[in-house]
């Protein structure tokens, strides 16, 4: 997760395009003195995920605005759930609403498409993992999220795992001269993981004992033999085209991970408003 140094700057970064020279609107029209309550009311069910940063945005804005949160990350909640609690000045809270729905709504969005996947392999061994398939700036944030549906968190970035891709593949000339090459350059402690799109390469990944092979885009079928064929002697992780309606099929051919892009790339927002009472 982030630090709180980090969640500074990235909140700032979105609060200066936001409230750029000011608010015009509530600059006009609100005493400087006004005090109002507001609540923040889910309009869906789902999980949410992203309370500290919604309740910063309004503290940067006004450290005396009181943020009381009603539900905790990782709850879920029904339709006409109160979220939060906030008060204090008006005008604090007309500037930070926007920025502080925004995250919530995205993050809560991204926990309760996570659950979804999540029930979907219930009874089974195996994880869902996010991917690098994630908003520019936002990736901890997001993975933060993943984590409160359920799921389990990929690599956060290129330097934290070894990750052998088709590209690199043909670079180095096949998986096992990719993986030697890698292995006489890494330190003892860091995992391989190689991607494989036949069982041939499978084959491979195994004679070159990779710790992890991700069978890439395969059939079921191709997904089953590579699991007898790699028989615990890796992880297996099943990676392409993951869907709601495929991934129950795709888990019960014995992979241990399963990575779905869709988990951040493709979201839609939790519904979510704030009102004044």
């Amino acid at each position: 997760m982030l630090n709180r140094f980090e969640l500074e700057d990235i909140i700032k970064t979105a609060l200066k395009e936001d409230i750029a020279l000011g608010d015009i609107t509530t600059d006009s029209l609100i005493d400087p003195s006004s005090t109002s309550s507001a609540v923040y009311i889910a309009k869906d069910d789902g999980i949410i995920a992203g309370l500290f940063v919604a309740e910063r945005v309004f503290k940067i804005i006004d450290e005396d605005i009181e943020f009381v949160k009603k539900v905790n990350d990782g709850e879920r909640v029904k339709k006409g759930d109160i979220i939060a609690q906030i008060k204090g000045s008006t005008s604090a809270l007309l500037k930070a609403e926007r920025t502080s729905l925004n995250y919530l709504q995205h993050l809560s969005g991204i926990a309760t498409k996570t659950g979804m996947f999540v029930e979907k392999l219930k009874g089974l061994k195996t994880k869902v993992v996010d991917t690098r398939k994630t908003t520019p700036g936002l990736r901890a944030l997001e993975k933060y999220a993943v984590k409160m549906g359920g799921g389990t968190n990929h690599r956060f970035c290129l330097s934290d795992g070894v990750l052998i891709k088709d590209n690199h593949i043909k670079a180095a000339g096949g998986v096992k001269k990719a993986i030697e090459k890698v292995r006489a350059n890494i330190p003892h402690t860091i995992k391989i993981e190689v991607e494989t799109e036949t069982i041939e390469q499978v084959k491979e990944a195994l004679d070159a004992k990779a710790d992890i092979i991700m069978l890439d885009n395969m059939s079921l079928d191709q997904m089953k033999e590579a699991v007898v064929l790699i028989d615990g002697k890796a992880t297996v992780e099943a990676s392409g085209n993951v869907n709601l309606n495929s991934i129950r099929e795709i888990a019960e051919t014995g992979v241990d991970i399963i990575s779905v892009g869709e988990l951040t790339h493709t979201v839609k927002a939790f519904d979510i408003s704030m009102r004044f009472v």
